[in-house]
């Protein structure tokens, strides 16, 4: 089972960039799947959650309004759309999937390998 994640790259502040992550070696058409990032000398953190149906989603304080979680179940693979990016938005994103269908902060099992996102001043 894999999780791939691209898109990642250097934007400047303003910009917009959006990221892929394709499942491989099994679908998760039922279950949730998340978005999660980790800057230097920092822990990893939730960004954003979206249900098995696509139907519901969660987001981190820190990126509401500006990131948009999304999923295409026929092509096993979530995205995450971030606009209006911000310096503090650097780290290496994580895709991830859940062994729940609801949408969640914390109960995933299967990661992807990361994307490095850069956001210049």
């Amino acid at each position: 089972v894999q999780l791939q994640a691209s898109g990642g790259g250097l934007v400047q502040a303003g910009g917009s960039l959006r990221l892929s992550c394709a499942a491989s070696g099994r679908t998760f058409t039922s279950n949730a799947l998340g978005w999660f990032r980790q800057a230097p000398g920092k822990e990893r953190e939730f960004v954003a959650s979206i249900s098995w149906t696509g139907g519901s989603t969660l987001y981190a304080d820190s990126v509401k309004g500006r990131f948009t979680i999304s999923r295409d179940n026929a092509k096993n693979t979530v995205y995450l759309q971030m606009n209006n990016l911000k310096p503090e938005d650097t780290a290496v994103y994580y895709c991830a999937a859940s062994f729940l269908s609801v949408v969640t902060t914390k109960s995933y099992d299967y990661w992807g390998q990361g994307t490095q996102v850069t956001v210049s001043s």
